[in-house]
């Protein structure tokens, strides 16, 4: 008898822990909270049209409405480093922005991936009208002031590799002044810098207003090179997979349209950033951008980001241990693929 009683409590012991230990796996594996807000980061140029031009047709709030989003928030950036550092602190779900800020935000632990392309090539040096004929490449620059968006950007990237390149040190040779779009235009109109480097519709609208001279297409600088991207934040990635995969095929929708009609495109843009309709057409038909989708096309320029980004920042990066970022930890194309294989 005191056999059996002793076997009985054995089993209801084991009871007890299996039950214990499966109500700790429910708490650990919990479903995660529901998310009726998506908020949406991007910037002020024609690069990234097709984020604007999803919300303007409505498109963000019908794809997503199944998954129980009901607003979308839509949150303007002046260049990629803030937009960067508002996904850090949570605030962006996803971003349109540069393939360089976000992976220079990973070096300092913005837990994010690239999931699909936006465009690439698109911004250009603009350099003063009454200095534009001293421009012969790269060493012309020396001496100069150059405004450009922040380090880690991919303008600052782009801009700094280009000199590198070609023997001129971006710290000692010019004067590089960090400044969002709006602040380089007025800035070079005003003659307190000798050139800009921005993208697209910047460039053009300087010219518009006779304040600049176009001398170089990032293309020609590095033929090619991805620009912008559309990043996902690791909780977005993790805990909202299906609702991520509706977002690039939204997105690629998006795309597919302004490539399809560009001037309709020009007209959302310059609805959204009280442009000139004319003016943003101008820009759209000079520049050297091309709209995509596909993130494999910006997989060996985000690489190579990654090592500028790192030798620019080698000292700071190896005194606290950080190694140099590889493709997986920057991209994930898994969402992409599934999408475009069920299309």
């Amino acid at each position: 008898m005191e056999k059996r009683t002793a076997i009985i409590g054995g089993i209801m012991a084991v009871g007890i822990i299996a039950v214990v230990v499966f109500g700790i796996g429910c708490i650990e594996e919990k479903a995660p909270a529901e998310m009726t807000t998506l908020n949406i980061g991007y910037q002020p140029s024609t690069h990234q049209i097709a984020a604007m031009l999803a919300s303007e047709k409505g498109w963000w709030g019908e794809d997503l409405a199944q998954f129980g989003i009901e607003k979308v928030t839509m949150k303007e950036f002046p260049s990629g480093p803030p937009e960067m550092h508002a996904m850090l602190a949570g605030d962006l779900d996803v971003a349109y922005v540069g393939v360089a800020p976000p992976i220079a935000a990973m070096y300092e632990g913005l837990d994010a991936k690239i999931v699909a392309g936006v465009q690439t090539q698109g911004s250009a040096i603009v350099i003063r009208p009454e200095l534009a004929d001293e421009y012969e490449g790269p060493l012309s620059l020396k001496g100069k002031s150059i405004a450009t968006f922040p380090p880690g950007s991919i303008q600052h990237t782009i801009l700094s590799k280009w000199l590198l390149d070609n023997g001129v040190d971006p710290k000692k040779d010019v004067d590089i002044k960090a400044m969002g779009p709006s602040d380089a235009a007025t800035a070079i109109g005003a003659k307190t810098v000798d050139a800009v480097f921005l993208p697209s519709p910047t460039p053009t609208i300087i010219v518009e207003e006779g304040n600049g001279v176009i001398v170089e297409w990032s293309g020609s600088m590095w033929p090619d090179h991805a620009c912008c991207c559309l990043a996902a934040s690791g909780k977005m990635i993790r805990e909202h997979p299906e609702m991520l995969k509706q977002i690039i095929k939204t997105h690629i929708r998006a795309t597919d349209y302004e490539i399809a009609h560009p001037e309709e495109a020009a007209g959302i843009y310059a609805k959204w950033e009280n442009a000139n309709v004319p003016t943003i057409k101008h820009s759209i038909e000079a520049t050297d951008m091309h709209w995509i989708h596909d993130p494999q096309l910006e997989v060996e320029s985000g690489i190579e980001y990654a090592k500028v980004i790192y030798e620019l920042n080698r000292e700071r990066y190896e005194g606290k241990g950080i190694e140099m970022l590889e493709e997986k930890d920057m991209f994930d194309t898994s969402f992409y693929d599934v999408v475009t294989r069920e299309r």
